[in-house]
C-alpha cells in the first residue's frame, strides 16, 4: 500500500465513530475542488515519502480496544492491488472498515464486499450522471468511466452494506437543476449533500480553467 497519510483518532470521518483514517496515494480522477493534490498529482506525491505499512498496522493492533473502525480514502484506495490484503489484516483486529471511493472501479467493490473485507462504503457522486455534467467537476471524465461509476451504484445500493452517497456542491460549477436532479435520482438512497470548502485544493496547482482534456468549465455543455 502507497500511503500518504495518517491520522490516529477522528471523530468526523465516520459518524458516531472513533476512527483512524488512512490516506493512500495515487488519483485516476482530477477534481478541482479536492483537498489532497499531494495525494493526487504525481508531481506532488513524489515529494512525499510513503508512510510504512506496519507502523500503521502496529498502531491499530495496540488501540484496537480504544477505536470503533478505520477509514480508508485517498486519493483513491481502490487503486492500490493490495487494498483487499490490508483490510483483511485490520479486519482480523475486530476493526471495522469504512472505504472512501470514486467508484471507479467496480470489480475491485466486487471484491471487497464479497470477502467482507469493508463494513461501509461511501462514494463520491460528483455530478449529474452524463459526461458532460461529470466532466465538469473531474477532468478526466469519459463515457466508459461514467459506466464504470453507474455500476459500482448499483453494486453499492445491493451490497447490504451501510453505505452513503454524498455530492459537494461547487460555487458556479454544478447548477441547482443538476442539484435538484441528484436528490431526486438518489431519493431512495442515503444520500447527502456538503458544502465546498475552500483552500489548498487541487485547481490551486493546475493552468486556471484548464482541463487536462484542453475544455475549460464554461465551455463544457451540461445536458442531464
Amino acid at each position: 500500500m502507497r500511503i500518504g497519510g495518517f491520522i490516529k483518532q477522528s471523530l468526523i470521518d465516520w459518524e458516531g465513530k472513533v476512527t483512524s483514517v488512512i490516506f493512500t496515494k495515487g488519483c485516476n480522477f482530477r477534481c478541482g475542488y479536492c483537498h489532497n493534490p499531494y495525494l493526487v498529482l504525481p508531481e506532488l506525491i513524489r515529494q512525499t515519502r510513503d508512510m510504512e505499512e506496519v507502523e500503521i498496522l502496529n498502531f491499530l493492533s495496540k488501540r484496537r480496544h480504544w477505536l470503533d473502525g478505520v477509514v480508508i480514502s485517498g486519493g483513491e484506495p481502490t487503486l492500490q492491488k493490495d487494498l483487499p490484503d490490508f483490510t483483511r489484516r485490520i479486519k482480523e483486529f475486530g476493526l471495522p472498515v469504512k472505504l472512501d471511493t470514486n467508484g471507479s472501479n467496480p470489480d475491485i467493490l466486487k471484491q471487497l464486499i464479497r470477502d467482507r473485507s469493508i463494513d461501509c462504503i461511501a462514494m463520491d457522486i460528483k455530478s449529474v450522471l452524463s459526461p458532460p455534467c461529470y466532466q465538469k467537476v473531474n477532468y478526466t471524465t469519459n463515457a466508459s468511466l461514467l459506466e464504470k461509476i453507474k455500476q459500482s451504484i448499483q453494486i453499492i445500493k445491493h451490497s447490504g452494506l451501510e453505505y452513503q452517497f454524498r455530492t459537494t456542491v461547487i460555487p458556479q460549477v454544478q447548477t441547482p437543476e443538476e442539484i435538484e436532479n441528484l436528490k431526486e435520482q438518489f431519493a431512495d438512497s442515503c444520500y447527502i449533500i456538503q458544502e465546498f470548502r475552500d483552500g489548498d485544493i487541487l485547481d490551486n496547482h493546475l493552468l486556471i480553467n484548464t482541463y487536462h482534456a484542453g475544455v475549460s468549465p464554461q465551455e463544457n455543455d451540461c445536458h442531464k
